[in-house]
């Protein structure tokens, strides 16, 4: 019997959740733009205008960077497994699933990793990853600058100073911070970066951009073996990419005008007031929630990550009713934890084109009349007070300062 299969009608939903996130409507338009060969001279162009804007994003001048045709775990394959060969040691430090995704990828391709972890909510002390290299010959350190499953941000700079000591690669995770959080691939000599296409840039899923470092390259034409993966071997993939443009596969044409045009939107707007943008309403966010007398998992302000919010479900509410009703009555999707953290918390994402004023208003009401239908008590509109004045003081401080 043939079954009937009707048009497709989505849904529309405000996705605030750690990825994908909502996008913007110039970003829809440039998806649904005519189809082009991907070795058409035309698009040779617009495959060179996107490089040029992931570089400004990146803040790099690397001959390597592009956007690999995978979502962010190609990335962190990519990253690893063009670095490591069997026998190399490595150091991952580990406090999310995501960057335990890195750990199981550099254990396939050499059997001398070292795993330095942290609980969830917390960074991994730097000063572990010290000890861990101590008389080794680390040729990388890994590690998530945002891990998504656990809203925890880790700065930078002081594992490039680890990593210079102990003679290593840095490879930095930025799926979840990337064009929301300041990151200089330069300054801070990050020698792989990789990211995705679905988070703060708002694009959709199934592009990791990608950045390597002169250093770095001089390791991969050092490899005494074949990259285990014949797709994301980086110095083929940018045979296409490069100056060349030589055919390595058949990329999402459309989803390449959508990476270009979020791009352009991110450059348009300015980094440091995207940047600035994020920061402003997380806290927004947060004062709205702790006032509604929810907590945190992430309790140190410092580790928080301003794409990312990990919010512990509070007793005696449960947590797939609440991301349900938040669904269905209003459209909102946020996420649940996995891993240890499995119905212990929701997460919460401001990413992007979903970072906004009207949005995180939206969710706490929304939250309250969520949690207030399980029996959840708190005074009424707290969360959405709180959030204002939040915004007001930002707004107050601004003006002051002009």
């Amino acid at each position: 019997m043939t079954q009937h299969v009707g048009e497709l009608t989505p849904p529309v939903r405000l996705m605030l959740t750690p990825g994908p996130s909502s996008i913007d409507p110039r970003v829809y338009r440039a998806m649904a733009t005519p189809l082009v060969g991907h070795m058409d001279p035309w698009f040779k162009g617009c495959m060179d205008e996107t490089q040029i804007l992931l570089r400004q994003i990146f803040q790099t001048e690397n001959r390597i960077t592009m956007p690999l045709s995978a979502s962010g775990s190609g990335g962190i394959e990519a990253a690893v497994l063009n670095t490591l060969e069997e026998g190399d040691e490595a150091i991952v430090a580990v406090n999310g699933v995501f960057s335990e995704r890195m750990y199981e990828i550099a254990t396939r391709a050499s059997s001398k990793v070292i795993k330095v972890e942290a609980p969830y909510g917390k960074p991994v002390d730097v000063e572990d990853v010290r000890r861990a290299g101590k008389g080794k010959k680390i040729k990388i350190i890994g590690f998530a600058h945002g891990e998504t499953s656990t809203g925890v941000i880790t700065g930078i700079d002081s594992y490039r100073k680890v990593a210079d000591e102990l003679g290593a690669l840095l490879i930095v995770d930025t799926v979840a911070s990337l064009a929301a959080v300041p990151i200089d691939v330069d300054k801070q000599r990050v020698d792989i970066c990789f990211s995705g296409s679905q988070k703060a840039i708002s694009a959709p899923p199934g592009m990791s951009p990608i950045t390597v470092s002169p250093a770095a390259e001089e390791i991969f034409r050092k490899r005494k073996t074949k990259v285990q993966s014949w797709y994301f071997d980086l110095t083929t993939a940018m045979n296409y990419w490069g100056k060349d443009r030589l055919y390595h596969h058949t990329p999402p044409i459309s989803l390449i005008f959508a990476l270009r045009e979020a791009m352009r939107l991110v450059v348009e707007e300015g980094l440091e007031a995207r940047w600035e943008r994020h920061r402003v309403n997380q806290l927004a966010l947060i004062a709205g929630l702790e006032a509604m007398e929810l907590d945190l998992l992430v309790k140190n302000p410092a580790d928080r990550l301003p794409t990312v919010t990990a919010v512990m479900i509070p007793g005696g509410v449960d947590d797939a009713k609440v991301r349900n009703q938040l669904l269905d009555e209003f459209n909102i999707e946020i996420a649940g934890g996995f891993g240890p953290v499995k119905g212990k918390i929701w997460r919460v994402g401001l990413m992007g084109y979903c970072s906004q004023k009207p949005f995180v208003l939206l969710f706490l009401s929304a939250l309250e009349k969520c949690l207030l239908d399980q029996g959840f008590r708190m005074a009424n509109g707290a969360g959405v007070a709180a959030a204002i004045r939040s915004y007001s003081q930002v707004e107050t401080g601004a003006a002051v300062s002009r």
